[in-house]
């Protein structure tokens, strides 16, 4: 049973701007235009961030003549979602066990 959790996908998704991301990957495939109207962040901003998010392969992209779509990656999200799932199971067999004070 696995009771660890992918620490630096963690990282990546949790600063607020690259969750929201995530978060509106999850409903649909955008592009960088879509993802700045969205969120109301910098061009620069925003693409830091999806090269991190790229990067962490949370998210894929897609040309489209001039632009490029992002999309996310199911599987990984279900994988850290599974993680957690794990964690939680490893709990509750745990909280009988109590380690004794020296």
């Amino acid at each position: 049973m696995m009771t660890s959790v992918d620490t630096d996908l963690m990282r990546v998704l949790a600063d607020p701007l690259r969750l929201r991301i995530v978060t509106l990957l999850a409903r649909e495939t955008l592009c960088s235009t879509h993802l700045i109207e969205e969120t109301g962040a910098k061009q620069t901003n925003l693409s830091n961030h999806l090269r991190v998010l790229r990067e962490a392969g949370v998210v894929e992209t897609e040309p489209c003549g001039r632009y490029t779509y992002y999309k996310l990656r199911p599987d990984v999200i279900a994988s850290l979602a599974g993680q957690f799932a794990d964690l939680a199971e490893s709990a509750r067999h745990a909280a009988d066990n109590k380690r004794a004070c020296p």
